[in-house]
């Protein structure tokens, strides 16, 4: 790969007048320029951005950590950030894996976005104490070069088992979410704290894991221990889709035996039927607002955290018993 260096010897000048020739600079004549990336082309040479980003102390570039790239969540997500990213100039790479967290501290991207409870709140701290701006979405951490984008899930479990106390059920279980992730956590201790407040609930947990499978295997073991209509808050919409596709193969029906929940309100849930009753909030206004708290962050502007509210959106899945 041809260097600075090779298209200097071949041009017959200094190192440096090629860099302000590449670069544009003034400093250059119109026709030692000319002959500069004259050869610069003939010689395929493609700028080291590592180097230049070195210089210039910046990229441009806005990195987003995810836990993982699986499901129907993150499409709407990104998009957001994309479209925030793009208006300020910015670009994004989208990463997942221990590996991509050298982009950080190696200062490949100027900025990082999380969303990835593999990555230790230690470990964002220690970027944070070294000068770098970061925008966590699933967790609290008090930092100056950190900022909090949540979403309100305390709000929406709530919500969500309020409604199904107010269609009459007292048979309630709630599918969690992956240890270790904050917005799981949240859920299911506000589901706790909610069917504490009422009297008579046969109350239940089983396990999840925020995917179709997960879904589909709570939803075998509920119907092993059917005896009664019976209402399920699945702590994601990916599991309530898993649970309605098991149904699917048994004689019982989602609003009639077994009453669903869901929360993201992702697209495949308008296809559903019956409609699945789901917590409702903007995933692309999620990713937006997350890629503009950054971008402040890196312009040393003031800002503060924010949390991203939900609402009910009733449906089918949940009828009254």
């Amino acid at each position: 790969m041809a260097s600075i260096k090779d298209i200097a010897k071949q041009a017959g000048v200094s190192i440096s007048t090629v860099s302000y020739a590449l670069n544009g600079s003034s400093k250059v004549t119109e026709e030692t320029a000319a002959k500069i990336l004259a050869i610069a082309k003939e010689l395929n040479y493609v700028p080291n951005a590592a180097a230049r980003s070195l210089k210039k102390r910046e990229t441009k570039i806005i990195g987003v950590f995810l836990t993982n790239y699986g499901g129907a969540f993150y499409g709407q997500l990104l998009q957001g950030i994309q479209e925030a990213l793009n208006r300020k100039g910015y670009e994004m790479i989208v990463c997942s894996g221990k590996e991509s967290h050298r982009f950080i501290p190696e200062r490949m991207i100027d900025g990082a976005i999380v969303l990835d409870y593999f990555f230790s709140s230690e470990e964002l701290i220690k970027h944070a104490n070294a000068g770098h701006k970061i925008v966590v979405m699933d967790r609290e951490l008090t930092h100056s070069n950190i900022n909090q984008v949540l979403l309100h899930n305390t709000s929406g479990a709530t919500l969500a088992i309020d409604h199904l106390i107010e269609k009459g059920h007292r048979k309630i279980y709630a599918v969690s979410g992956p240890e270790g992730s904050y917005d799981a956590t949240q859920r299911i201790e506000a589901v706790r704290q909610a069917v504490k407040r009422y009297a008579d609930i046969d109350y239940h947990e089983l396990p999840g894991d925020f995917n179709k499978p997960a879904g589909e295997k709570a939803a075998e073991q509920i119907v092993k221990e059917f005896t009664e209509p019976a209402a399920v808050f699945c702590l994601n919409d990916e599991m309530a889709i898993g649970m309605y596709n098991y149904l699917a193969r048994t004689k019982y029906e989602v609003g009639k035996d077994i009453h669903i929940i869901g929360f993201d309100n992702i697209e495949l849930t308008q296809y559903t039927s019956p409609r699945l009753a789901t917590i409702d909030y903007s995933e692309r206004k999620w990713g937006a607002v997350s890629a503009e708290h950054l971008l402040k962050l890196i312009a040393n502007e003031p800002v503060e955290h924010e949390r991203i509210y939900v609402t009910l959106i009733p449906g089918g899945s949940v009828q009254n018993v």
